[in-house]
């Protein structure tokens, strides 16, 4: 498992970017770079189980492990959504080792530092280097606009 992080700076406040990565009408903008059309299922809560899924039934099966709004987002994933199945010991056929994605966000001169720290088999890794800096500039858009 390879780790990763990425980060960006945001001329918003902390809040504003929560706001951003967990919103109804937000989420499946800022993650179409990783698939288009793509949903989440879930409270944001600590402990609740999420589904993040490709538009097509496909994803994965996670966790929330911390939720503290505005600053910090945790969340393990534990195996693959395939065809609305869930399958909580794979992802795509692979065993993930119960990954951990986590957000953090810090406020810094009046505006937010998103920090990404990711868990990472080491087959996909290259395609998150190419595709979360995209992911990140979404976000940092959609929050700067308004």
């Amino acid at each position: 498992m390879k780790k990763l992080e990425f980060s960006i700076t945001i001329d918003a406040s902390p809040e504003r970017v929560w706001e951003i990565i967990i919103g109804k009408d937000t989420y499946s903008l800022w993650t179409a770079p990783f698939a288009e059309g793509s949903t989440v299922e879930t409270d944001w809560k600590k402990g609740s189980k999420a589904l993040f899924g490709d538009g097509k039934g496909n994803g994965m099966v996670s966790k929330i492990v911390e939720s503290i709004p505005g600053k910090f987002l945790s969340i393990k994933h534990l195996g693959e959504l395939k065809n609305g199945v869930e399958d909580p010991t794979t992802y795509q056929g692979e065993e993930w080792g119960e990954a951990l994605e986590n957000y953090t966000l810090k406020e810094v001169d009046g505006k937010t530092l998103w920090i990404v720290n990711m868990d990472m088999n080491e087959k996909y890794a290259q395609y998150m280097e190419d595709t979360w800096p995209l992911a990140l500039a979404k976000v940092k858009e959609l929050a700067e606009k308004s």
